[in-house]
């Protein structure tokens, strides 16, 4: 099964097992779980046979499960974990990097601060110079406000990885704005940013075949080169309310006509494989 999907959430009922954080109880689970198991049976039968796992914000700080699953299953899974950036992160992330995981995932709820200054805090620095040197990303789950702050730590930090999630989430509010396209795209001077490109569920018109976002798709590919983007499902977001993970696998592979056959190597594994698993 040859195709990686750069992002998933993966969770378990076990809550005497795995605790959840504080603020969040067993109904805001939806699904009840979505174990690794259960994620696998949606990936197989669309050909993909590798997945980065992200943190779920329901085990906060706490990412145990996650840890557990790239352990159980070390030739599929690695991950983007959580970790407080005012609590000394640096040991954290050298540990962390010898358990599989391989980014960190930042949003602005994580700072002190206001979105205009979110990432001053020290630690945030910290992790930007660590990440440089363990070749672990900072992964950003942000709004297109929150790109302005990513933009001055990319300068500050150009040697460090970084990956936007979900395109910085324009359209989630159903219109896609051709000034958040321009401000996600203009990262993409920074040479070691990259974008996932997926959650169509979530952005623009939220029906399949999702191709209202070809023109976003098309821009930021152009920006970035195929290189440096990767597909992503968001699962199990993907497969709820009416949406299927094939659905999201075949915009990439079949609903694109500017998208050559090398473009499509790229984001369904190589750039994937390149950053998350060739280690």
């Amino acid at each position: 099964m040859p195709f990686i999907d750069a992002h998933a959430h993966v969770w378990t009922s076990d809550t005497a097992r795995y605790p959840l954080a504080a603020g969040f109880k067993k109904e805001d689970m939806r699904p009840a779980s979505f174990t690794a198991e259960e994620l696998l049976k949606h990936a197989r039968p669309s050909g993909v046979g590798r997945i980065a796992l992200i943190q779920i914000n329901f085990y906060g700080f706490d990412n145990s499960y996650m840890l557990d699953m790239i352990a159980k299953y070390p030739d599929v899974f690695v991950g983007t974990a959580m970790i407080d950036p005012y609590d000394d992160p640096v040991p954290k992330m050298d540990q962390l990097a010898k358990r599989g995981v391989r980014a960190f995932r930042l949003q602005p709820k994580h700072s002190k601060e206001p979105i205009g200054r979110w990432l001053r805090p020290e630690g945030f620095g910290k992790m930007f110079a660590a990440g440089a040197r363990n070749n672990q990303a900072m992964s950003f789950l942000i709004d297109p406000d929150g790109l302005p702050e990513v933009d001055r730590m990319c300068t500050e930090y150009p040697n460090t990885p970084v990956i936007i999630d979900h395109f910085a989430r324009i359209g989630v509010d159903g219109t896609v704005r051709d000034r958040d396209v321009d401000a996600l795209c203009a990262l993409a001077r920074h040479k070691k940013v990259m974008v996932k490109i997926g959650a169509f569920y979530a952005l623009g018109e939220k029906k399949a075949p999702y191709t209202d976002l070809g023109p976003m798709i098309q821009k930021t590919i152009k920006a970035y080169g195929a290189e440096r983007c990767m597909w992503e499902s968001d699962c199990p977001f993907q497969v709820e309310g009416g949406h299927n993970y094939q659905d999201s696998v075949d915009l990439i592979r079949k609903r694109l006509d500017f998208l050559s056959g090398a473009d499509k190597e790229w984001l369904l594994r190589k750039t994937a494989e390149r950053f998350f698993f060739a280690r």
